[in-house]
């Protein structure tokens, strides 16, 4: 869960609560970046209740206990922090005892390849079949594909760009150079397909540039990490991956695997076609449901 939606949450409860409960409620909200660093003893000392009331508190929304709740504000704040050297460090200060912290690179690197390959196992069972075989057909039916991803997403789409120019595709990267985004998307049609990927804290001109795509009528296909995230609202095909990550570095191992994937199935679609009578015309496209 995202801190965003766990602090909208608690207000949208907070006349629910009992008295205790709200002392911790108003506690969390006005000391989030400092939750990460505190033990229970000390939040629930400053919140005037037990250590057993943040147990309840945390029970209360859906958590197994206060320390997994508490994980949602580490997250949060080391996604929030640009230096890596920083991120590093502040995993460590506010990582539980239990957590094993890789020191040395031979370390680092066999705790990547476990956690990834954990969750590569894991993500076929994230990905809708229908979902995927939709995307396919946009990006079969595409007079032009554009792909949008800033930052930690552009080497997924470079290599869609570059993927799908070798499937002989009208691909265009938009990489805002110049600071020409809206150029570069004002060509935009119907019938073209628009590919955003974006993951929190979501880059604000990828979702701006995702909404002016979807004025033009373009089809739009997502990648990103929750299905709440404000590229799903406009999107026809939505792929909500989890990355693994290690000491706040997220890898993009799974989106890596995902993209190949949805390339490989287009370069059969387009030998199916080939191989079939009135391969030239192109299949109207199943409405989503």
């Amino acid at each position: 869960m995202q801190l965003t939606l766990l602090q909208d949450e608690i207000r949208g409860r907070y006349d629910t609560l009992s008295k205790r409960l709200k002392q911790v409620a108003c506690y969390i909200l006005d000391n989030s970046n400092s939750i990460p660093f505190e033990t229970i003893a000390i939040i629930a000392e400053k919140a005037h209740v037990p250590p057993s009331t943040l147990i309840r508190f945390a029970n209360a929304f859906q958590f197994d206990g206060f320390n997994e709740m508490k994980q949602v504000f580490r997250q949060h704040l080391i996604e929030d922090t640009v230096s890596y050297t920083e991120r590093a460090r502040l995993f460590r200060r506010t990582a539980p005892k239990d957590i094993f912290a890789p020191e040395k690179p031979m370390e680092i690197l066999n705790l990547f390849s476990t956690v990834n390959e954990v969750a590569l196992q894991q993500l076929p069972g994230q990905i809708n079949e229908a979902d995927l075989c939709r995307a396919v057909e946009l990006l079969a039916a595409a007079n032009n594909i554009y792909i949008i991803g800033l930052r930690r997403s552009f080497s997924i789409a470079a290599y869609l760009t570059y993927a799908l120019r070798h499937l002989e595709r009208h691909a265009f990267l938009i990489d805002g150079l110049g600071g020409m985004f809206a150029e570069q998307l004002s060509m935009v049609r119907s019938d073209d397909v628009v590919v955003a990927i974006s993951y929190s804290p979501y880059a604000q001109e990828v979702v701006e540039l995702v909404s002016f795509g979807a004025k033009s009528g373009a089809r739009q296909i997502a990648i990103t990490d929750s299905m709440i995230s404000p590229l799903a609202a406009f999107s026809d095909v939505c792929f909500a991956v989890r990355e693994a990550q290690v000491d706040g570095f997220r890898s993009q191992v799974l989106s890596m695997c995902l993209s190949q994937a949805l390339m490989l199935s287009l370069a059969v679609n387009n030998t199916h076609r080939q191989l079939t009578p009135h391969a030239n015309t192109i299949r109207p496209l199943r409405t989503a449901k």
